[in-house]
């Protein structure tokens, strides 16, 4: 996957999110609308609604205290008996003595008539001790019509109850009639909410996305970069055991000893070094798969270290160049698998060497704790770029060399180091200054 195809998926993916919060947001918008709409109507309506329920009370409870004051004779002038306290509450002024279950039927009845189908609850009030003297809850219901709310004796208004109390007014409380803003609970459940939820979850869902496209392509990129190393690594030997091999069956090198051990050698060598390189692939699968088992034992870091050391300065260093050893470790016996780890400073001081564009200077440091054994390798190469140092222990992953075209490799030594590394419980990390060279610090329990 190209540069170019990544950016019109990105492109696309953004016109799409797009394309989905303009048609969310138009929609939402009409909702609103329609709900903000439908909340004046109903308000409207329940306004309505109430001022008839207010009329009706009042109308009912006007005709019951007509009634009340006929039937003791007095035609006093009702104007101004009922007054509305509340928008649930009412309080009718009397001049008599009333009884509760007289009352009590009287209202039934009037607010049967005027078709108020609330509970309500009444009471009667003395005004010379300020308290309620009676009262009752009524309940309504579309079968039974309105009827106490308790059925025990204490719930039932008696006609024979003895009644020689005074009564200056009663009121009638409606519990259920509650003047209440629609629009308060409409925003309990405001759909932007959920379009921030639903923008949030596909950004998100996008971003990954794109993450792990350019992950991919990075990982496209370095395979391809392995193949290409791989195939010329792989040729290279190939080409020489061919020729070598001509040559052998071309000419007859029977008296010309010293020329045909030289061919062999040749073939021999670069057979060992095929041979290598298809080892050391083979390992990183093992590693992958977790099948490489580790064949730990005491070993000494020192020993290891100046072996290493004998070695390069005697077959690989150029130019004089020197590898410096401060064993300063105090304990250097650890548990480990001794060719893993000789392969991992081997791997170390030939990249130090290869990715060196002057004399090499190595210094090898180590150090110690009761718990842990410290290596540090530090060179005077090219360095890393610190937008490349985050991306060296990645597989197939090779450091960009600019017009250094003669370093070879697949991309899997700094990979393989990490990985052992980690399967002895350790770790290691690189610093690097650009153009200077390259620190790295292993650490690996004793």
């Amino acid at each position: 996957m190209n540069r170019s195809t990544i950016n019109t998926v990105v492109v696309l993916g953004i016109i799409s999110i797009l394309s989905i919060l303009f048609i969310q947001v138009f929609w939402i918008k009409r909702t609103v609308k329609a709900q903000q709409d439908s909340i004046v109507i109903q308000e409207r309506q329940d306004s309505l609604n109430l001022i008839q329920f207010h009329q009706k009370v009042k109308v009912g409870l006007r005709n019951v205290a007509e009634e009340i004051s006929t039937t003791v004779a007095d035609s006093a002038d009702m104007y101004g008996a009922v007054k509305q306290m509340s928008s649930n509450f009412y309080n009718v002024d009397i001049n008599e003595d009333l009884h509760p279950f007289y009352l009590e039927q009287l209202l039934k009845r009037e607010f049967y008539d005027q078709g108020i189908n609330e509970d309500f609850q009444y009471g009667i009030y003395d005004c010379f001790n300020d308290s309620i003297v009676f009262g009752n809850l009524i309940k309504y219901s579309s079968d039974k019509q309105y009827e106490p709310a308790s059925d025990t004796v204490v719930g039932i208004t008696s006609q024979n109850l003895t009644w020689k109390k005074d009564g200056h007014y009663f009121t009638v409380f409606f519990p259920n009639v509650v003047a209440e803003s629609i629009e308060v609970n409409a925003q309990d459940s405001s759909p932007w909410i959920y379009l921030v939820i639903i923008v949030l979850f596909i950004l998100v869902f996008f971003a990954y996305s794109i993450i792990v496209i350019i992950k991919q392509k990075r990982l496209s990129e370095v395979k391809t970069d392995f193949i290409n190393n791989m195939t010329h690594e792989l040729k290279t030997p190939i080409s020489t055991i061919s020729l070598s091999s001509e040559t052998l069956l071309r000419e007859d090198l029977t008296n010309d000893k010293e020329k045909l051990q030289r061919y062999a050698s040749i073939i021999y060598k670069e057979n060992k070094r095929l041979e290598n390189q298809v080892e050391r692939v083979l390992n990183i699968a093992k590693l992958d798969k977790d099948e490489l088992k580790l064949t730990k034992s005491q070993i000494d870091i020192h020993e290891i270290l100046e072996e290493a050391k004998d070695n390069f300065e005697f077959n690989q260093l150029k130019d004089n160049g020197k590898i410096n050893l401060n064993l300063n470790a105090t304990k250097a016996i650890i548990n480990a698998d001794e060719v893993h780890i000789t392969n991992v400073i081997f791997n170390l001081l030939d990249n130090a060497i290869k990715y060196c564009n002057r004399t090499p200077n190595i210094s090898i440091t180590t150090r110690s704790t009761d718990s842990n054994f410290q290596i540090q390798f530090q060179d005077n190469g090219i360095g890393i770029k610190r937008d490349n140092l985050k991306m060296i222990f990645d597989k197939f992953y090779r450091v960009p060399t600019g017009n250094l075209h003669d370093v070879k490799g697949f991309g899997l030594g700094l990979y393989y180091v990490k990985l052992i590394i980690s399967q002895h419980g350790g770790q290691i990390k690189a610093s690097s200054t650009h153009g200077e060279g390259t620190t790295f610090t292993i650490t690996i329990p004793i």
